[in-house]
This record gives C-alpha cells, sequence and structure tokens, in this order.
C-alpha cells in the first residue's frame, strides 16, 4: 500500500515532477516510421507535452511543439519542406533545432526570425520505430534491444492509446498469477458462452512458484505452472521486464515488446512490436513492409473487447481508474513483484534527483551495439494451441498477416485455435 502522496510521487510524469524528472532519461517511441510516409506531420503527447513529430523532404526526422510561436496554429498541419516543418498559417519556417528560417512576409532584411525559436527534441529511427528523447544533455544512447536489430525476422507494429496511467500497465507485468485468471478462468467463461470447447486450457494452471530478479536491465519474471518443474523455461530462463517501460514476451518463432509510453498522467500510447522469425530456408523481399496498425480497445458500445489477451489486459487497467488509488488496495504475497517494480522506481526517482544516471542509460557505444535479452525458447511448445493462439491475438488487427504466415508456414491456411 502507498498513501497518496506516495503515489502521486509515483505516477505523475509532467515536466517538474519526480517521476517525470526520472522518465526524461529515456528514448520514448512516437511513431512508426510509416506513419510519416503519407502524411508528413502528426500530433503526439508524451510526458505531458504537445508535440508534433515530422519527416521533411530530405527525409529527416524532427519533433516540434505543437504551437506555432507566431500564432499558435498547430504544426501538426505543417508543410514539409527540404529543409524543416513549414506552418501552414503564414508560412513561418522551423529546422530540427527549432530555429525560425524564414517569415516569408516580413521585410527581406528583418532580424525578427534570428530571435524566434520553438521547442525541438531529439529523434532518431530504429527498427522502423521513430524514437524521442525529451530530457537534459548531454543525451544518452538510444538502446538497441535485440529485437529492434535482429535481420531475420518479419515485423508488425501495433498501437492503442489507454486511458490509464503508465505504473499500472506496468505493474500488470509484474503480476504473473493473473494469467490463470484473467487470462484463463475469464477466457474460459467467454468461450463457454459462445459454445467453444476449452479442454486443457492451458493459461488456465495453477502457478505453483512464482520468482524475480534483478538484472542490469530490469527485472526477470519467472513462474513453475502445475505440470512443470524449475527445468522448463518459464522458470529457468523467464522473461524481462526492461526499466523503466518495456515487456518482452514472446515463443521460439514469435517475440513481442510491449512499450507503454506514458502521454500524460492518466493517457499511455501502448505500442506492440512484434518480430516473426523467419526459418532459415525462407525468403521475403529485403523492402517488405513493417505492417503499421491500430488495435481497437473499445467495441460500439463502449464495452472493452476482451475476446483476446491484450484486449483483457487493457480492460484490467483501464478498470482501476485513470490512476490507481494504491493507498485503498490490500497487497498479498503474490503480489511481491508489484512491489518489488515500485521500490526499483522509487529507487531510479532518487538518482535521477541527485543527477545520476539510471538503470538502463547507455552511454557506451561498445555495449550498445545489440543488447541480447534473455527470454525462454519453449514457452508454449507443451500446447500447439495455445501458441497459436499468442500469435493470433499479438498480431489479429495486422493488415498483411495472412501474407506473413504464408511466408512463414506455407502449409498453414488457418489460425483458428484447434
Amino acid at each position: 500500500m502507498l498513501n497518496k502522496e506516495q503515489n502521486k510521487r509515483l505516477t505523475r510524469i509532467g515536466p517538474g515532477t519526480p517521476a517525470g524528472r526520472l522518465q526524461r532519461n529515456y528514448w520514448f517511441p512516437v511513431a512508426a516510421v510509416s506513419e510519416l510516409t503519407k502524411r508528413p506531420s502528426k500530433k503526439v503527447r508524451l510526458l505531458g507535452e504537445d508535440l508534433v513529430r515530422y519527416r521533411d523532404r530530405a527525409g529527416r526526422y524532427g519533433l516540434l511543439a505543437e504551437r506555432c510561436p507566431h500564432r499558435s496554429a498547430s504544426l501538426a498541419y505543417g508543410i514539409a519542406e527540404h529543409e524543416g516543418l513549414r506552418c501552414m498559417y503564414h508560412g513561418w519556417l522551423f529546422d530540427q533545432q527549432g530555429r525560425c528560417l524564414e517569415q516569408p512576409n516580413e521585410p527581406e532584411d528583418s532580424t525578427f526570425k534570428d530571435r524566434i525559436k520553438t521547442t525541438a527534441y531529439r529523434v532518431e529511427d530504429l527498427g522502423g520505430l521513430l524514437f524521442a528523447y525529451l530530457g537534459p544533455e548531454p543525451a544518452p544512447l538510444l538502446p538497441r534491444y535485440d529485437l529492434f536489430m535482429r535481420q531475420d525476422v518479419i515485423r508488425t507494429i501495433g498501437v492503442a492509446v489507454v486511458p490509464a496511467n503508465w505504473v499500472q500497465i506496468m505493474e500488470n507485468s509484474l503480476d504473473p498469477t493473473h494469467l490463470e485468471w484473467l487470462h484463463g478462468r475469464y477466457f474460459e467463461q467467454l468461450w463457454q458462452l459462445q459454445g467453444r470447447d476449452m479442454k486443457n486450457w492451458a493459461f488456465s494452471k495453477h502457478h505453483l512458484k512464482i520468482g524475480f530478479d534483478i538484472f542490469e536491465y530490469g527485472i526477470i519474471k519467472r513462474r513453475v505452472l502445475v505440470g512443470q518443474t524449475e527445468e522448463n523455461d518459464d522458470w529457468a530462463i523467464g522473461h524481462p521486464v526492461i526499466f523503466p517501460n518495456m515487456l518482452r514476451v514472446g515463443d521460439g518463432a514469435l517475440h513481442t515488446f510491449q512499450i507503454r509510453v506514458p502521454m500524460d498522467d492518466t493517457h499511455t500510447y501502448h505500442v506492440w512490436y512484434s518480430c516473426f522469425i523467419k526459418p532459415e530456408h525462407v525468403q521475403v523481399p529485403e523492402d517488405y513492409p513493417i505492417s503499421f496498425y491500430t488495435v481497437p480497445i473499445q467495441d460500439e458500445t463502449g464495452q472493452y473487447i476482451t475476446d483476446y489477451v491484450d484486449g483483457q489486459d487493457i480492460m484490467a487497467w483501464a478498470s482501476q481508474g485513470e490512476i490507481t488509488d494504491r493507498s485503498i488496495e490490500h497487497l498479498g504475497t503474490t503480489d511481491k513483484g508489484i512491489i518489488l517494480y515500485r521500490k526499483l522506481v522509487q529507487q531510479e526517482i532518487a538518482r535521477a534527483e541527485r543527477g545520476e544516471d539510471t538503470m538502463c542509460v547507455l552511454r557506451d557505444p561498445a555495449k550498445n551495439k545489440c543488447i541480447d535479452l534473455p527470454q525462454e525458447k519453449n514457452k508454449y511448445s507443451a500446447d500447439a494451441s495455445m501458441f497459436k493462439a499468442a500469435r493470433e491475438w499479438n498480431t489479429r488487427y495486422a493488415p498483411n498477416l495472412e501474407e506473413i504466415l504464408s511466408f512463414l508456414t506455407p502449409r498453414e491456411t488457418s489460425l483458428a485455435v484447434e
């Protein structure tokens, strides 16, 4: 349990807040690169700030404050130029550093533009995502985690805006036992009401043991289910929660980063970055596109869509309220992972307040060539139908899913659970 002041310190991420100071030590994805090919500029909200991500005609990316400093028109509707982004209202032109380069209707000899500058932030692209850094200089390196670097995969990127604070989403990743209830028993009820067979549903297996270990990049989560031993990958290897805001899950053929990007105190931009690993004999065109899709979270009646695993998680996150009140909770023995994560966040907030580099802030290029993370290799091997279901849920809205699967498994024509 946290008191209200401790909860506020943990969850609020606006400029000048303790957690906000911590978050500004990190790079966050703000767009799929493919989003900016059809429309060169688009609004994004990050860490409580309204910004515009853009791609100029020279192919360079930028991130500027949304409001033009002239008369506050939105640069989300800006005109892409070779040198930067031009406000569509009166033509003021801004470069990647936020400098005003042109003011077309001012006198030719005017130096007014030299005194105008807007907020601008660093951006870099990696693995099909555009990352932004809003923190102090010198900026740390953008971490090159393994899935962003792999060449033997087909990628999909899914996104959703979740009406919940980022911490309760991350706490879900330190809560192994919700698997057997939310994704097990609750799922059984949904499918039984539809008349579907739920025999031997592996997600419903009881947890015999859970464990958590801090490692260089965050926390390793482990579990032993009924029918397993500590020799199983789920315990022997586990999977990582990467500090401060990313979960890695997967199997031998599919691995996914779930990235939880704090937009503000009450909204999180959730990214599913999924990598289908290609068999050695499979040939895929080098320019094969990274599929980008938006995951709907509510149906036409406003109810959360819960007939797949990620939708069930979203419902649970949002049902706690925009910022859950941790002063009224009652934690049990199975919540030790959540307690550990909160302590880690508070520890790193204190380091940020002292001006120190925090966990996962990288500055050594030699250590950042490719960061290999631990991950189970045979998580779903005991139940092939469970793997099929997990693969479907992680990419159910990808527009080219069937084509992707035709590359990976040419004989498979359906993802229906057996």
